[in-house]
């Protein structure tokens, strides 16, 4: 049978366990309600985004169709679109600066 000093550390380490344990709930779901709000922000630009490629969609079709959208019928190229909300470097000048003497 353990000691009592032996149950007294064995009941500390159970109690700081379950202070980490909880602790590490709480920072995931602060992360998880932070994920949703930024895919619930989405939702406009998202729904924007589809209805502009659905006008794309409704251009390519007919005889007046742009032939770089409505392509030859040739499986040999591809046209691909790529849509980005994230501007990146986009407008970005890059100075060079004068080399040190």
């Amino acid at each position: 049978m353990a000691s009592l000093k032996e149950m007294r550390n064995r009941i500390g380490s159970v109690k700081s366990t379950q202070k980490i344990t909880k602790a590490l709930n709480m920072v995931a779901a602060a992360k998880l309600k932070r994920a949703q709000e930024q895919a619930e922000s989405a939702r406009p630009y998202a729904t924007k985004m589809a209805a502009v490629i659905a006008n794309l969609a409704a251009g390519v079709s007919g005889d007046g169709a742009p032939k770089l959208l409505a392509g030859t019928g040739s499986d040999q190229k591809h046209l691909i679109v790529v849509a980005t909300g994230d501007k990146g470097l986009a407008g970005v000048q890059h100075q060079r600066h004068p080399r040190r003497a």
